[in-house]
Order: C-alpha cells, then sequence, then structure tokens
C-alpha cells in the first residue's frame, strides 16, 4: 500500500521565530536594553507571565527562553490538563535535575488563567525550590486571574499587538514562503487590518487564501476576490474577558469626557464585537445618572427611551437608537454630584450609628402616639409661605445642628438652577441656620 504524505506543517508554525532576532515586534519588550532582552542576555531564567492577546508571541518567547537557557521545554495547556500533568512535569524536572547533565527545566503554561487555584498552587513549592523556571501565558489580566501568590514569585511581561508595519513583515515572509502567490497593495492593506494585531491569524488567512487561489487559478489576490472570500470577519473581542471590560470603560469615559466621536467609536467597536446591545443599554442608563445626573434629567429619560427601542426592534434597527443616546450623553452637561451624595450617604449610615427619627417627623396614627410627642411641632411646608417652613430642619437632631450636607449641586446645567434655589433658600434662615 503506498505510504500516506506526512501531514503539511502550518505557515505559522514554518515562520515560527528561532531566534530571538527573527521576533516580529514586541520593541518595548525586545529591543536594547529593554527587559526581556536583558534577561535573555544574562543567561539567568526567572519565572514570569506573559499578557497579551493572542498571535503576539506568548509560545514563541517561553520556546526562546527555554533555548536560550539551554532549559528541557515542558509544554502543558491549561484547557486540556490538570493537576497529572504537572506532577508529569515535576516528575521530568526532577529527573533532568539529577542527571549527568543537571539541565535546567522550563514550564510553559498556556492560558494559565484556566487554571484554578487549587492547580496555580501546585506550582508554588517547585517554582520558590528552584526546580524549574515557570512561563505562563494569559489573555486575560493576571491581576484577577492569577494567584497573588504565584503572581507574586514572577515578573509579568505585557506584550501588545502588532503593529501594521510588523505584521507587513510577517505578510511578506509568509508570501516568500507560499512563493507562488501575490497579492496587491489594498488586499495587503485588508488582511493586516482583518488580521487586528494576530500573526496567527494573519498567517492562518493568507495559508487558507493560497490554497482557494491555487484552486481558482488566481496568481494575484486583489480587493475584490478578498472581499470575497473573507465574507464577514469578526474582530478580536472576548466578551467575557479583559478586552471587553476596557472597551465598555472607554466609552464611559468617552461620554463622560463629552466627546461624542470617541464615544461613537467605542460604541460601534463594542457592536463590532459581538456586544449584547441591552447590556450597552443597561451601561447608557448608569452614565446618565452617575455622570450627568440632574444637570440634564432629560438624560435618564432618553437613555431608558432607547433601551426600550433596543428591546422593541433588536438588532441593527434598535442600534440607531442607542447611537442616538450615546451622542446625546456625550454632549449632555454633566454633574457627578447625585452620584457622589448617594456614595457618601451610603459610607456616613454604614459607620454611623442609629440615629433616632426626630418626633416632629415621626408618623402619629394613634391617640397615643399623639400623647407621647409624635408628629408634634411639625410644621407642613404646604401652609407656609412658598410651600418652605423657613428654620424647620428634617435630618436627626445632632446632624441638623452640624450643618452636614451630602448633595452639593454644580453650576452646570440645569444643576446650575438647582444650586441657586438652595442657596435662595438657605438665605432665608435667620442666622444662615444649619443649611448654610
Amino acid at each position: 500500500m503506498p505510504t500516506e504524505a506526512p501531514p503539511q506543517i502550518p505557515l505559522a508554525e514554518r515562520l515560527r521565530p528561532r531566534t530571538l532576532g527573527e521576533m516580529v515586534g514586541q520593541a518595548h519588550l525586545l529591543g536594547p536594553g529593554r527587559p526581556l532582552r536583558v534577561a535573555f542576555e544574562s543567561g539567568q531564567p526567572h519565572s514570569c507571565i506573559l499578557w497579551g492577546p493572542p498571535g503576539v508571541g506568548k509560545t514563541t518567547l517561553a520556546r526562546l527562553m527555554a533555548h536560550a537557557f539551554d532549559a528541557d521545554f515542558i509544554a502543558i495547556s491549561a484547557v486540556l490538563g490538570g493537576v497529572k500533568d504537572i506532577r508529569e512535569a515535576v516528575d521530568r524536572a526532577q529527573a533532568a535535575q539529577a542527571g549527568l547533565l543537571a539541565r535546567r527545566t522550563l514550564v510553559f503554561v498556556d492560558e494559565v488563567h484556566r487554571f484554578n487555584k487549587a492547580q496555580q498552587d501546585a506550582f508554588l513549592p517547585h517554582v520558590e525550590s528552584g526546580l524549574f523556571t515557570f512561563v505562563g501565558a494569559t489573555t486575560e489580566n493576571p491581576s484577577f486571574e492569577v494567584n497573588s501568590a504565584l503572581l507574586s514569585r514572577a515578573v509579568v511581561y505585557v506584550l501588545q499587538p502588532l503593529g501594521t508595519d510588523d505584521l507587513r513583515q510577517l505578510l511578506q515572509q509568509g508570501l516568500a514562503d507560499l512563493g507562488d502567490l501575490q497579492v496587491a497593495d489594498a488586499a495587503a492593506l485588508a488582511l493586516i487590518d482583518q488580521a487586528d494585531g494576530d500573526a496567527r491569524r494573519l498567517l492562518g488567512t493568507l495559508e487558507v487564501l493560497a490554497q482557494s487561489a491555487r484552486a481558482q487559478g488566481v496568481a494575484q489576490i486583489d480587493l475584490e476576490w478578498l472581499q470575497g472570500q473573507l465574507g464577514q470577519v469578526m474582530r478580536r473581542y472576548d466578551k467575557g474577558g479583559e478586552q471587553f471590560y476596557d472597551t465598555i470603560s472607554a466609552l464611559h469615559k468617552s461620554v463622560r469626557g463629552s466627546d461624542p466621536d470617541a464615544a461613537l467609536y467605542w460604541f460601534a467597536r463594542m457592536l463590532d464585537g459581538g456586544a449584547d446591545g441591552r447590556y450597552i443599554a443597561r451601561r447608557l442608563i448608569r452614565m446618565a445618572s452617575e455622570d450627568i445626573g440632574l444637570a440634564d434629567p432629560r438624560a435618564l429619560r432618553l437613555a431608558l427611551d432607547a433601551a426600550e427601542v433596543y428591546e422593541r426592534l433588536g438588532s441593527p434597527e434598535g442600534e440607531l437608537a442607542l447611537a442616538e443616546c450615546v451622542i446625546y450623553l456625550a454632549v449632555a452637561a454633566k454633574s457627578n454630584a447625585t452620584y457622589t451624595a448617594y456614595k457618601a450617604v451610603r459610607a456616613f449610615v454604614a459607620s454611623d450609628g442609629t440615629r433616632p427619627v426626630p418626633l416632629k417627623l415621626r408618623n402619629a396614627p394613634t391617640r397615643l402616639m399623639k400623647d407621647i410627642g409624635y408628629g408634634g411641632g411639625y410644621r407642613y411646608a404646604h401652609n407656609e409661605p412658598d410651600a418652605f417652613a423657613v428654620g424647620e430642619t428634617y435630618l436627626p437632631d445632632e446632624l441638623a445642628t452640624q450643618g452636614v450636607r451630602f448633595y452639593e449641586p454644580t453650576t452646570r446645567g440645569l444643576e446650575g438652577k438647582i444650586s441657586e434655589k438652595l442657596a435662595a433658600l438657605r438665605a432665608r434662615f435667620p442666622d444662615g441656620g444649619p443649611l448654610s
């Protein structure tokens, strides 16, 4: 029987750097005098966490570290592995240490954030004893996803998405490897944009396109042909991960900063990444309360209306109502006075004792309660000039005499009118009173 042809090694694997000099990108870590470059040149390995998005070189760097330090390389996938794999790695490291050559061992854990606390803890004694060098790779913020004990024993290096020039260089390397394919400039730019900073995505897409082009007899990939092949491609976006929260944070801060263009951009990025419009609507309602408040009470109503429209129409029709809300919130007068007052009073009440309600403010539905003073001395505001009982206070007695305040309106938007009204009411107290 004829033997089967060996499987083709993927293009991304064929182009994987074999030396540090072949690495593309991460100049902030690998340039002369930069942290990882210094670590490589020192000859002294140390445990570290490589944090960055997919396809930026985390696994490659770990392999290069093992080669640079002449260490046995053991790779564990936290997605597929478990305690058994950790034990086997420990056994291999102990055997390597006890052998004639007494080799070092580097244990690389891909997607280390997928390991639970107990699994991460299993590495600690061996990292501390120096049995092996631990290198973890994660796409999630290690501050939240890696145990503090393990994190304290490792240096965190932040890897960045590859830039346009980096991806262009990789594209040229890929085309040189494939040998029989040309890509027009416009198509090359589209490929680079579609890769979204991910080298593996770029090279994987290029390889698939090369196969399709050969099958169709296409010698040069132009933009029209490329768009027909790619279809709808989603950008990198993890709806439960770090990038999700970074993007909603950018939207919130753009609204708060009164930049409608930036706010629309981040809003569109969230939709483009697959975010649920209902989640965005909930966050817009929160922004209306937290960052606009009484400076423009219409903002909250508009946010609620936009949420209802989206609930009725769904996507994509309802997205326009959300976009309208995003713009309105961005250009509206801003005030966090309500948010600040609410936080302050919650903190005060949580730390303060249970102060009695003044007798004059208590309800008195029975004669006995009236006889013991409930409701006594209460002045009905509607019976007073301008519906304001001058000199009356409503806080617990001790707080009223201290002139405690929580809400401090700004001078922006409607809150400016509120500020003027409160100032006018306080001025009517004979001696400025506790509200001054």
